[in-house]
């Protein structure tokens, strides 16, 4: 810091600036990429915070997250390439890599064609925004729905086509139903398992980050917990201590499903983080009639009375008997899934089922009709958990990265369809945008559509001829080769396939990064001394 309290800046522009960058991502995307595909590498990383300071993984963003520059522009790069990867992984849990492939190959061939004279490149990058939609619109035409077959496929694929693996996935979800939640956790022995149980899962996280206790997932996890239920805000814990005082005396755990002042928040996050209290709270879903309703069918899931505001309930006359019930809570920053071993009112979630169904039938209104169908699922859909087991912490953590991918892309799958995998639905799709755009960012989204299938091809130490360039652009739309076998022809029925929400949140992440870094013409970093870079 100066005396006259500011720091100082370096600054860089036009092409000395755009070389620095490019430096970063391709960096970074070395590291990545060689991890694309059936034939993809594992990656070591020294990491201090994990057994024996190594971790072992093919995941991309796992990998893309270890990387840090020493360079500050060329860090820069690396930065907005994680947040590629990152709002991929959030976003389908699975396409990290696929994301940072794109991202490098639109700034590469994005840097190479915009410097032709007379190219505007503001129109350039709005023409490339608006040729991802079509992109994406495109794939989801030619999507289709996920089969039970093609959930063992999808589930194999995402886990390093380990078929055990995928099996097991497969059948989780084949007991769970379509509704149903999958969570992924480590097994206290060397197998592998699963176990299903009934629970259902709330659109909503922790109302404090002080409240997570697994800070390597940030989560906060609570077991054998009970389960407060209330639409009615809690302005002062006093209204609750007739609830408080028992579970803090018993060191019994507590979920607080209500709105809470943050005052209250701060409190009970202050008195987590002492010790003296193991709970976590959240805001009810949703809002006015459908938050009434949603809160109904979780108090009844979990055994638990409804303290409305509504119908005048009175949080202070409140006791343990009111409180429901839970086996397991695992809450996320965006939702919270509650885990129960067993029953004990099924004869009351069936009633509601079939009421819920009957007024599926009288609804006119498709909000009303989606919106009671969610509901339905809330009550009927089941948990599955994977316990993920290995001989060694560094094998069970590979193997955990693994499922904990390969469950999201089924999920992904689950929710809007698939696609022909290996990258080959977008390298299709390249051809027509080709042959239909003579401009610059067709010729830029083009070329970066072909990249994932050619960096698989790469990896499995295949050339790609001229033959197989010309039937994979135009040979019939589901056809490919399997890089496993060497065998042309339908992905679908090769069981190579992609989750089409997986690849339409890499290609938009990617392009929205990409966009970001051509449109830049100026960087300006912190001025980094000798003593900085030690």
């Amino acid at each position: 810091m100066s005396e006259l309290g500011y720091s100082p800046k370096n600054l860089k522009f036009d092409d000395d600036g755009r070389k620095k960058l490019i430096k970063g991502i391709t960096t970074i995307a070395s590291a990545v990429k060689s991890t694309l595909g059936p034939s993809g590498q594992t990656v070591l990383i020294e990491s201090p915070h994990h057994t024996h300071g190594i971790t072992v993984t093919k995941d991309g963003v796992t990998v893309a997250k270890a990387v840090d520059l020493l360079d500050p522009v060329e860090n820069l790069a690396v930065r907005m390439m994680k947040e590629a990867a990152d709002r991929t992984a959030t976003e389908a849990g699975d396409g990290t890599t696929t994301a940072i492939v794109l991202t490098e190959a639109l700034v590469s061939n994005g840097f190479e064609l915009l410097k032709a004279d007379g190219v505007n490149k503001t129109e350039v990058l709005r023409d490339l925004v608006s040729l991802t939609k079509e992109v994406c619109n495109e794939l989801k035409r030619v999507s289709k729905k996920i089969t039970p077959r093609r959930l063992r496929d999808v589930a194999t694929i995402s886990a390093n086509n380990d078929k055990n693996l995928g099996k097991i996935i497969s059948d989780v979800y084949s007991k769970v139903g379509k509704n149903g939640i999958v969570t992924v956790d480590k097994s206290q022995t060397s197998d592998t398992h699963y176990e299903t149980t009934n629970g259902l899962k709330v659109d909503r996280g922790y109302s404090s980050d002080l409240f997570i206790n697994d800070h390597r997932k940030d989560e906060c996890i609570l077991e054998d917990t009970y389960i407060l239920v209330s639409d009615a805000e809690i302005n002062n814990l006093l209204t609750i201590e007739a609830i408080l005082k028992p579970i803090i005396q018993e060191g019994k755990r507590l979920l607080i499903i209500a709105p809470c002042s943050q005052n209250v928040i701060n409190t009970l996050s202050a008195n987590v983080m002492k010790g003296g209290l193991k709970l976590c709270a959240i805001t009810p879903p949703n809002f006015g009639y459908k938050q009434h309703e949603l809160m109904n069918d979780i108090a009844l899931t979990v055994g638990a009375t409804y303290f409305s505001e509504k119908t005048g309930d009175d949080l202070s006359i409140m006791t343990i008997a009111d409180l429901g019930m839970a086996s397991k809570v695992i809450v996320s920053r965006d939702s919270t899934v509650i885990v129960k071993d067993t029953v004990d009112n099924e004869d009351v979630i069936n009633e509601r089922v079939e009421q819920l169904w009957a007024a599926h039938k009288m609804a006119s209104n498709k909000t009303d009709k989606d919106f009671i169908l969610s509901r339905i699922a809330s009550l009927t859909g089941g948990v599955g958990v994977i316990y993920v087991g290995g001989k060694t912490d560094l094998e069970q953590k590979e193997l955990y990265d693994r499922v904990d991918d390969a469950v999201c892309a089924v999920r992904s799958a689950l929710e809007e369809g698939i696609l022909p995998g290996g990258g080959l639905a977008i390298y299709k799709i390249a051809t027509y945008i080709e042959d239909d755009n003579n401009k610059v960012a067709g010729k830029i989204l083009a070329r970066a559509l072909r990249a994932p299938l050619e960096q698989i091809y790469i990896n499995a130490g295949l050339e790609m001829t001229e033959d197989h360039k010309t039937k994979l652009m135009y040979d019939d739309g589901t056809n490919g080769l399997n890089i496993k076998t060497g065998e042309w022809g339908d992905m679908y029925k090769m069981g190579i396939i992609d989750p089409l929400k997986v690849t339409k949140s890499a290609l938009q992440n990617a392009v929205s990064v990409a966009v970001t870094i051509l449109s830049t013409n100026a960087i300006i970093t912190m001025a980094r001394t000798y003593e900085d870079k030690q």
